[in-house]
């Protein structure tokens, strides 16, 4: 069912090439060790991986799905899953990333990052599994106390257990104030939880030997709203003192969801009826915790609709250059044929074009941001790690909206390609358009994130990161404005920084007088910065490839080619995204709820 072959030579390009890891790695004390021949080695090994081991359980797995027994309340996973789920847990893998002190590799999350784009293309669904895992890893280690990172983080680490995030319940979802779970205090210093949660991801299932919940609730006498919410452990099973398996803990699937797509992950209703857990932080002060889990899930959820695009870019290209239909229009292409493949026909190219920019630009912009999170996490000046971590915090919105946003483009404009194909089954095609779409809802929904960009990370601090990002891209543009090989690169990059600014001073002045205009503007104006934030990268990429172009290998005029069809085709979206961002509230208010 389809291909996937991993994108390792571009990824080369993005770490290599443009990012130049190595130089930034060597400032980092944890990763000064970690070169090229590592990485690459990483890269080709993952490749075999996913492309041997999970991508081949995709289209079986989403056509099987899990299976929940209700009265043995245990969930079975797809046929292969906790095979595949044995091998990468004896392969090291869920290990990479991790801290050498709880049994991890160390190595830097940039390189964790090319990983997981591979895993989300070969199956989405699969790797929601260890995703979450790494989500809770983060969570604790920052978070929990000494006992509980010793008792449970080198399970994590190792992938003997695996991790989930509890927050929705049935009547609340994103307001996560109006949550009504309880915790109740006992004397050994454990909590006694009884709620609901909904939409719950690997809430259960047998390819681990326990999982631990992280779970929101209230405790006695907590304030009202988001003010009054803590965050708990609780596991499925108890751990003994040796760290072995224990006792059963009442958390149990209720049921799985039935849903449109990620079939092969088990999208679970938690029932905790007088669950043990253990507080996580201070009482009321749980979002401050999770959030470190919520902004870990939303980086993942970009890299699974950048594996989607990919994966998508890729099947469409090879039955692109397979399918025969009619003739090209500027003259027969292969008259030993009685039709010409169909990537001979304009309209063919600009689909494809339009998922392999988005990938290549996607791939660049999240390996990107995963450098900056090395840099916050171990750069030995404090002020580099400040500034890293203003920037991880402005972009990360972004990677979530903008990426899932242009794959659920990409992946549709995929399975267009494949014309009455791509919407049957046994193609594969329509599985990914599936998929892609929940990326776009889930971990905060993208006018969720486009709220948190111009609300919170912009206007509350009158704009204090966006213009040292700012100042990055006119410092590029300062120094290549003179080239005139340049210039079809940087005159658009320029002009979409100048309008993205008068754009935000504009929005900012309209919402002191009606905070609505805020939620009017947010969605265009997340998608005007993402695509200031790929202009700038393609026009680096741009420049390398120019510099290379001689060189004989047909991957850097490959690179061109695209980032021009980037700036002609996709890019000129901006000037109606500008628009719509100013056209203000009062298109969207003035009607009266009655009159809808």
């Amino acid at each position: 069912m389809g291909q996937y072959v991993a994108p390792i030579r571009d990824m080369q390009f993005v770490l290599h090439e443009f990012l130049k890891v190595e130089e930034h790695l060597k400032e980092l004390p944890a990763h000064a060790e970690t070169d090229a021949e590592i990485i690459n080695a990483v890269l080709e090994e993952g490749a075999k991986f996913t492309s041997e081991v999970l991508f081949p359980l995709n289209h079986s797995g989403d056509r099987e799905g899990c299976h929940h027994d209700a009265e043995a309340k245990t969930v079975t996973t797809p046929k292969g899953y906790k095979e595949a789920y044995k091998q990468y847990v004896e392969g090291g893998w869920a290990a990479l990333a991790c801290d050498p002190e709880y049994g991890g590799q160390g190595l830097p999350v940039v390189l964790n990052n090319s990983f997981y784009e591979m895993l989300n293309s070969s199956n989405q669904a699969w790797t929601m599994y260890p995703g979450l895992s790494h989500g809770a890893y983060e969570c604790l280690k920052e978070h929990g106390t000494e006992e509980q990172k010793k008792t449970y983080l080198p399970k994590l680490v190792s992938g003997e257990w695996t991790g989930t995030m509890c927050l929705t319940e049935p009547h609340c979802g994103t307001d996560l104030g109006l949550l009504r779970s309880k915790a109740i205090p006992n004397d050994d210093g454990s909590w006694t939880i009884t709620g609901n949660k909904i939409f719950i991801s690997a809430g259960e299932h047998d390819m681990a030997d326990n999982i631990l919940h992280l779970v929101l609730a209230r405790v006695p006498d907590a304030p009202e709203g988001s003010k009054g919410i803590s965050l708990f452990l609780v596991p499925k099973f108890l751990p003994n003192a040796d760290g072995s398996v224990g006792e059963r803990n009442p958390i149990f699937c209720g049921a799985i969801e039935e849903k449109m797509g990620i079939h092969g992950n088990s999208t679970c209703q938690m029932n905790l009826d007088g669950a043990k857990g253990w507080i996580i932080g201070q009482p009321n002060k749980g979002l401050n915790a999770m959030f470190v889990f919520m902004n870990a899930a939303r980086l993942g959820v970009g890299m699974q609709s950048l594996g989607l695009t990919e994966v998508a870019y890729q099947n469409a290209l090879v039955y692109a250059k397979d399918r025969l239909q009619m003739r090209s229009l500027s003259g027969v292409k292969a008259p030993d044929k009685p039709a010409d493949p169909i990537i001979v026909h304009p309209d063919v190219r600009r689909m494809l074009l339009t998922a392999k920019a988005y990938a290549e630009a996607g791939r660049a912009f999240t390996s990107y941001v995963a450098l900056q999170i090395d840099r916050e996490l171990n750069h030995p000046d404090e002020e580099v790690r400040k500034e890293a971590a203003d920037e991880v915090a402005l972009l990360t919105p972004i990677v979530k909206a903008f990426i899932t946003d242009n794959g659920w483009i990409a992946t549709s404009e995929a399975m267009q390609v494949y014309g009455g194909h791509g919407y049957i089954a046994e193609w594969g095609m329509e599985q990914y358009v599936r998929d892609a779409r929940i990326n776009m809802i889930y971990e905060g929904t993208n006018t969720v994130q486009s709220l948190d960009l111009l609300g919170r990370k912009i206007l509350m601090d009158n704009g204090a990161k966006l213009r040292k990002f700012g100042e990055k891209i006119r410092a590029y543009v300062e120094d290549n404005g003179t080239d005139e090989a340049m210039s079809e690169f940087i005159t658009p990059l320029a002009d979409l920084g100048d309008k993205l600014t008068k754009l935000t001073m504009e929005i900012g002045m309209k919402a002191f007088q009606n905070p609505d205009e805020v939620g009017a503007a947010a969605v265009p104006y997340l998608r005007v910065a993402g695509h200031l934030v790929y202009s700038y990268f393609f026009a680096q990429m741009a420049q390398i490839a120019l510099a290379k172009q001689d060189s004989g290998d047909k991957f850097y005029e490959a690179k061109l080619q695209t980032a021009r069809f980037y700036f002609a085709r996709l890019y000129p979206e901006t000037a109606m995204l500008i628009r719509q961002a100013r056209s203000g509230a009062a298109n969207l208010m003035a009607l009266d709820a009655d009159l809808f």
